[in-house]
């Protein structure tokens, strides 16, 4: 896996990465002290917020800063977006009223809604081989529970030589970092739509691929799985803690590090195991042990039976995750990508701003135990539903036929445009009034404007 760190230019990409985790890990537990600071005993309250408002921006604005920015360069888009977070991050250690947070922390969450889908939407471009894209996602996963492992360990260091609000200069400088590298790295060109298409028509693409390809409606019931029980293990761990094991800050902070654990090392193994098993058998797997791991609590374990069951969470929730990329990759054509990947963040953070409250209502009204049953029934019929909606037999190349038509757009004389000329054309890409006689043939099927319905 850590060959692919070879390639140049992905180095510098997961180089900006890493930082810009570490930054936002940074900020992350700064703000938490900060709220503390202002509003003592509500503080969870205010975090409670915060985290909604990070679910409000990446569902409501992903999938319009997609179609907003569609036509913009790459590279200066990423790089604004990053220095736009530098610029109010770097406003957080002066503030000194709730509201102020709020308001700061939701510009900075919206530039981070279209920045990430932008992002990730570059790197199966950077890397077109499949087995180089599988190595990219492992590693990112890794590096993204590395940094949840150890933020809080670098921010208990830094307490000790500095005052709480420089911790947002660490931010600042994490960001700056990924800026930098994303300057130095050679990008591709983005890839763009032949046709000239409209505002709604960009605002709306990423769905209309995610809604009628199948494998993509069951990678959506699959983040609901991850949703339903990820959902209840941040909110509720911490109090399963103290209250059913007995425990201490330190038990929650073992239970957190058995998880992340899990989830490190199927991330590390998946891409010796998708050459195995096929993405559809490990994804719906996990999704069936987030249903499944949970019913373990009923049996009233102890701590070590606690770290088994939050360290087979991890592992279940990479599973699902992880190759997630993939199927986005293996369902949309290059100029299609950063729509399909906004849709994907908006519609998986979706159900987490569902998740995030249901999991605290229910662990206080119902009980830990009961609410985590319920939370894992949601989880396992979300993957019943996974396993039905994504075909056993997913072939990338599918045999269809195209009926007779007559149109004119943008093209180029690919394997749908085979036509003659008169010479008055022009280059390509070109426009012209051209019929495409009825014909079938097989070939890497995606939904697009040839292809505007999956072919059974």
């Amino acid at each position: 896996m850590l060959a692919i760190l070879r390639h140049k230019t992905y180095r510098r990409l997961f180089s900006a990465q890493v930082l810009s985790l570490i930054g936002t890990g940074l900020m992350t537990l700064a703000l938490a002290i900060l709220a503390y600071d202002l509003s003592g005993a509500s503080a969870g309250i205010v975090v409670g917020t915060i985290l909604a408002l990070k679910m409000i921006a990446y569902v409501g604005f992903a999938p319009l800063a997609s179609a907003l920015v569609q036509r913009l360069p790459i590279k200066p888009l990423l790089v604004a977006l990053d220095l736009l977070r530098v610029a109010f991050v770097l406003a957080l250690p002066f503030i000194d009223q709730v509201w102020q947070i709020y308001l700061v922390v939701f510009v900075i969450q919206l530039c981070s809604a279209a920045f990430t889908p932008a992002f990730q939407s570059l790197i199966p471009e950077v890397l077109p081989e499949e087995e180089d894209y599988t190595a990219a996602l492992s590693l990112s996963r890794f590096a993204y529970d590395v940094e949840t492992l150890l933020s809080p360990l670098l921010v208990g260091l830094l307490l000790t030589v500095m005052e709480p609000g420089l911790l947002f200069f660490g931010t600042a400088m994490g960001l700056a970092g990924s800026a930098a590298l994303v300057v130095l790295a050679q990008l591709p060109e983005r890839s763009r739509p032949l046709t000239r298409e409209s505002f709604r028509q960009r605002l709306t693409k990423g769905f209309a691929i995610y809604g009628r390809t199948p494998r993509l409606r069951a990678l959506f019931a699959l983040s609901l799985t991850v949703a339903c029980s990820g959902a209840w293990v941040l909110v509720n761990s911490v109090v399963y803690a103290h209250e059913t094991l007995g425990g201490s800050d330190r038990t929650y902070t073992a239970l957190l590090m058995a998880f992340g654990a899990g989830s490190m090392l199927v991330a590390l193994s998946l891409p010796r195991v998708l050459h195995r098993l096929a993405p559809r058998l490990v994804m719906v797997g996990g999704g069936v042990l987030l249903g499944l791991a949970p019913l373990a609590v009923l049996t009233a374990p102890g701590f070590t039976a606690s770290l088994v069951i939050w360290f087979a969470l991890g592992a279940a929730t990479a599973s699902v995750m992880t190759p997630a990329g993939l199927l986005l990759k293996r369902s949309a054509r290059p100029a299609d990508r950063p729509a399909l990947f906004a849709t994907q963040f908006s519609l998986s953070h979706a159900g987490w701003l569902i998740t995030y409250p249901l999991a605290g209502w229910l662990g206080l009204h119902l009980g830990l135990e009961l609410s985590f049953v319920v939370m894992a029934c949601g989880a396992l019929a979300a993957a019943g539903a996974a396993w039905v909606l994504w075909p056993a037999t997913d072939e990338a190349e599918r045999y269809h036929v195209h009926p007779a038509m007559d149109h004119e757009h943008m093209h180029v004389h690919d394997e749908h445009h085979q036509h003659d000329h008169e010479g008055w054309e022009g280059p390509e890409p070109h426009s012209h009034p051209h019929r495409h006689a009825s014909h079938g043939h097989r070939h890497v099927y995606l939904i697009d404007d040839h292809h505007p319905v999956w072919s059974m």
